[in-house]
């Protein structure tokens, strides 16, 4: 049974994403008094009274401006609208009616969905006296609510929900969690949006359209994702909106949240710092990696171009050898079945699990080939291995002393595992600890 879908929609800086932060619980969309903040839909797992549903938060909507964005906003706003079972008009009871909302309740009444109207900053004297005038927008009584205080959210929720049906339990998201991550305008949202098939994420030429991460369900023979869009980190010192500087907030957390991540690189630019330091992360945090160089059908080739291409990717980012390199081209489509088919590999690669017997085998092949380094007369021994955990691989290795095992060595045993389970796309922790420790 698919969880039923709650959209929150209104002109700019009405207080959404304060209303949608305030429902999950959680501050995942960003709030900032400038208009237009929320450009695409963001998504998440919301429940009342243990029902269960989909909250998405979208775009402030003017129906009269033409702007680029606001054109685009326009259209997510559609999307939004098509898929829900309930829609919260959010209004402001301070700025009273206006002739936007007139607008837009008129076009959602056009929907044929439930449409609940919520008066916004009720805590105030003034939108008191603004009260009656919401009945003129024809969509019954007004709920006012201070989504900033969390005042009658709980009545707005109580009527979300009224008609929803029974529900199982639990729902249980066991998708698998792939993150986009990358410098700004390096074709992120354009890759997702082939894959997906629709314009799911606002594409301009403009960098940093993307300013919060945003989750779209996608699946692809017979798995499910969630794929995940971020904003482009720039260079601290280039971070001179205080917006932004929440979108690097959010990209790191959907990094800490993901399966695999996906570096998006732009082959004219080719590696940098920042890169580095993206992709820096989601390895420090031990999350599977692949490397995606978007815009090959524009770059001129020869026989050695790819291979001199990953060389030069592969010396500025040598902490991450593990990683696949895809070269791929969201404008026409160029490997794309790659690189879904990469992500799977390297998803099944983060939950693989080698049997205590097998990876034993592999450690006294690799002891006999190569013994552990010795000190003052003392020689390391390794007497066996186990693995502890997935997501990522991790091994416990009992030894006589760690203090003997350099940390070449330790590489050399992974290695070694790496050469019989490749663990494409992930990395492997190894733990040594004493013999007798606990």
């Amino acid at each position: 049974m698919e969880k039923p879908i709650v959209s929150i929609i209104g002109t700019p800086n009405v207080g959404k994403s304060t209303l949608f932060n305030k429902i999950i619980g959680r501050k995942i969309s960003i709030t900032e008094d400038t208009p237009g903040v929320t450009r695409d839909r963001i998504y998440y797992d919301a429940q009342w009274l243990g029902k269960v549903f989909l909250l998405v938060d979208t775009g402030g909507l003017d129906l009269k401006d033409e702007d680029i964005f606001m054109s685009s906003i326009k259209a997510q706003v559609d999307l939004a609208m098509d898929m829900s079972d309930v829609i919260i008009f959010l209004t402001d009871g301070v700025r009273g009616v206006t002739s936007s909302d007139r607008e837009i309740a008129t076009y959602l009444r056009k929907s044929n969905k439930k449409v609940i109207l919520a008066a916004n900053k009720f805590d105030s004297k003034a939108a008191k006296e603004n009260y009656y005038d919401f009945f003129e927008l024809g969509l019954g009584e007004p709920i006012t609510i201070s989504s900033e205080q969390g005042t009658g959210v709980g009545d707005l929720l109580d009527e979300v929900i009224k008609d929803f049906g029974e529900q199982p339990e639990e729902f249980y998201d066991d998708s698998i969690r792939v993150t986009f991550i990358g410098k700004p305008n390096v074709g992120k949202s354009s890759l997702i949006n082939h894959i997906l098939g629709e314009d799911r994420v606002i594409v301009t030429d403009i960098p940093g359209t993307t300013r919060d991460s945003i989750d779209t369900k996608f699946k692809y023979k017979d798995e499910d994702y969630t794929l995940v869009d971020t904003a482009g980190l720039r260079k601290k010192k280039k971070i001179n909106e205080k917006i932004e500087r929440y979108s690097v907030i959010r990209t790191l957390t959907a990094i800490e949240r993901s399966s695999v991540c996906v570096l998006v690189i732009d082959a004219f630019e080719g590696v940098s710092e920042q890169d580095a330091k993206i992709v820096g992360y989601a390895h420090d945090n031990n999350k599977g990696i692949i490397i995606a160089v978007n815009k090959w059908d524009l770059i001129e080739k020869d026989n050695n171009s790819i291979k001199k291409f990953e060389k030069s990717i592969r010396d500025r980012l040598p902490f991450i050898n593990y990683a696949p390199m895809v070269f791929v081209s969201a404008l026409t489509g160029q490997r794309i079945d790659k690189l879904l088919e990469t992500i799977l590999i390297v998803n099944n690669n983060y939950n693989h699990r080698i049997k205590t017997g097998v990876l034993n085998d592999i450690l006294n092949k690799a002891v006999l080939m190569n013994q552990p380094p010795s000190d003052k007369g003392r020689r390391g021994k390794l007497y066996y291995g186990s693995q502890v955990s997935v997501r990522p691989p991790k091994f416990l290795l009992s030894v006589n002393d760690k203090e003997l095992f350099h940390f070449s060595y330790i590489r050399y045993l992974e290695n070694q595992i790496r050469e019989s389970y490749s663990f494409d796309g992930v990395p492997i922790v190894l733990t040594l600890k004493n013999r007798g420790e606990q």
